[in-house]
């Protein structure tokens, strides 16, 4: 389909070459950007990076985005200057796809500390620890992390986190588990096994098909296994 939509967006009115910088910021799976970078470079002329972002709404509205570029050498200065007037980070991975790969990466291992921190605060609190004593206690300990820090998933322990605003806002369940895939599928296409995002992905699935928990923040998790125990 991407093909079509493409179609002759190499050439202007009166048949001649354009010299354009494509940027895709989406989260897709790096195959399809590969392929889809082919088919706008095949002139020769046009170039083609991915651009995935870091923030969620609130960085975005404030200018705060971070973008994890896969580009050739040559075009990182040109794509940093397009995109810092939305963002205040432009990080250069690698070649086409490394921005993709990079943004995966990172959402599978946040994907996991999510639901680890949900785990630990509710083993805490189910063990009749105070959760802010606890989360404070975390946030200067090994166990230090962002879903603890910043987007702590036990309503009340950070204000500014989702879960003390019902889950609302944040980066959503179903956006979680869609980067959980397209990271798995990735790792799959070499052949890495991988071992926890299996479980990650299941616990995702299951807080979509709860009514009540399905549409918040993927730190509402931590609801999910509350409820279990």
């Amino acid at each position: 389909m991407y093909k079509s939509i493409l179609e002759g967006l190499a050439e202007d009115r009166d048949g001649q070459s354009r010299n354009r910088l494509f940027i895709d910021c989406s989260t897709i799976d790096p195959s399809t950007s590969a392929e889809v970078a082919a088919s706008i470079t095949e002139s020769g002329n046009d170039n083609f990076i991915d651009a995935p972002m870091s923030g969620g709404v609130v960085a975005a509205q404030s200018g705060q985005l971070t973008f994890m570029i896969g580009a050739d050498k040559n075009l990182v200065d040109k794509a940093s200057k397009i995109l810092s007037t939305m963002g205040r980070r432009v990080l250069h991975l690698g070649p086409q796809t490394s921005g993709l790969k990079g943004k995966l990466a990172n959402n599978y291992l946040l994907a996991i500390n999510n639901v680890a921190t949900a785990e630990a605060m509710n083993m805490g609190i189910k063990w009749g620890l105070d959760p802010t004593a606890l989360a404070g206690m975390i946030n200067i300990s090994t166990g230090k992390c962002w879903p603890s820090e910043v987007n702590n998933p036990v309503p009340g322990v950070i204000s500014t986190a989702p879960s003390s605003r019902e889950y609302a806002g944040g980066f959503g369940t179903s956006l979680m588990a869609k980067d959980l895939k397209l990271a798995m599928k990735a790792a799959s296409e070499v052949a890495i096994e991988t071992k926890l995002g299996p479980v990650a992905k299941e616990l995702y699935a299951q807080v979509e098909g709860e009514p009540s928990l399905k549409g918040k923040d993927f730190s509402i998790v931590y609801k999910l296994l509350s409820m279990k125990t």
